[in-house]
């Protein structure tokens, strides 16, 4: 006899949306890449992630099918162009699967820490295996082909040492010089100028391909906060003569075709908005010096209001799919006392 499950929990219905939403827009994305890209080692990298993109589609409809839970509109082939020219350069499409997989991961280990039921924390222990694996995959095949822009490096410490003024977690006066930034802030400034490499250029191509004026200036918007917030961060780092290379293979096209819908464009905005607050997060609270704390802070509030803007251009154009939510209890009992 078959024991009945709980019921899902709220944490695990907007795990679940959430997910399907994202491998929807995966599917989108990488399908798209697969018709152009032609490098033989980076292809299969891309049908991979599509692959998992497409079988986790199937399984969480399965999930949606037994709870009798709505499955989300999503995206589908309608907000992709098929017949639109290539639009990123191979290198560009092997970068985008290696730092989704770094997003999905940190979101896959949020869905697991967050699931009761045991089909739910094996479906989400799933997809953190298989998100991490398609990072090993991407990371390898850039190493390999030497696209892989390496964090810079420094000296390895030969004994520990201990901080002995307070001076070290200062950095807002001025009038005094700040001290060399640590491995830790070093590598948080490093994964935000890249993250926001990465968005500079999807904002770039969403720009030039969208026939809307409102998104072509709301993406435009997004490329120069993503400029300013990478200048911030290299010249931190060009402050204490640490160098970032940068590749120019991860390239967009000169295409002004209509690739990817207005809709799937702006979701996607948002969803890289929501990484790149958790990431500024993340950093603040592991920098020890002060003026890097209140810089990711500030931009935090920066990417804020960008996402604020994106929230009420797609509600305008009915573009925004809304989260499961519950009733309000006060307008059921207004409506139980209008009927």
């Amino acid at each position: 006899m078959n024991e009945k499950k709980p019921s899902l929990t709220s944490a695990e219905v907007a795990s679940l949306w959430t997910s399907y939403m994202n491998d929807c827009l995966a599917t989108c994305m990488t399908g798209h890449m697969l018709k152009h890209v032609e490098d033989p080692e980076i292809k299969p990298i891309i049908q991979s992630a599509y692959d998992i993109s497409i079988r986790h589609q199937e399984q969480l409809r399965t999930i949606f099918n037994q709870e009798a839970f709505a499955i989300p509109a999503g995206f589908t082939e309608q907000d992709v162009n098929v017949n639109a020219p290539r639009l990123f350069s191979d290198v560009f499409c092997l970068t985008y699967v290696n730092n989704m997989a770094k997003v999905a991961m940190m979101t896959y280990s949020g869905f697991l820490a967050m699931s009761l039921r045991e089909d739910m924390r094996n479906y989400f222990t799933q997809a953190l295996t298989e998100t991490a694996h398609s990072y090993n995959q991407s990371s390898a095949i850039a190493l390999t082909k030497g696209v892989s822009t390496r964090p810079p490096t420094i000296e390895i410490p030969k004994e520990p040492d201990y901080v002995d003024s307070k001076k070290y977690l200062s950095g807002l006066n001025p009038f005094s010089g700040k001290r060399p930034v640590n491995a830790v802030e070093i590598s948080h400034l490093y994964t935000n100028v890249m993250t926001n490499t990465l968005g500079f250029k999807l904002c770039l191509a969403f720009a030039q391909t969208s026939p809307s004026k409102d998104v072509q200036d709301y993406m435009l918007e997004g490329k120069d906060i993503a400029q300013k917030h990478m200048k911030k961060f290299g010249d931190i780092l060009l402050n204490d003569n640490i160098q970032i290379g940068q590749s120019s293979d991860i390239s967009v096209s000169n295409s002004t075709t209509q690739t990817f819908s207005d809709k799937l464009a702006m979701y996607h905005m948002s969803v890289i908005s929501a990484a790149g607050i958790g990431n500024y997060a993340t950093a603040a609270a592991a920098s020890q010096r002060l003026d890097l704390a209140l810089n990711y802070e500030r931009f935090s509030v920066e990417i804020a209001g960008f996402a604020k803007s994106g929230a009420d251009l797609m509600i305008k154009h009915n573009w925004l799919e809304q989260p499961p939510g519950t009733k309000g209890r006060e307008e059921l009992a207004r409506n139980k006392e209008e009927s």
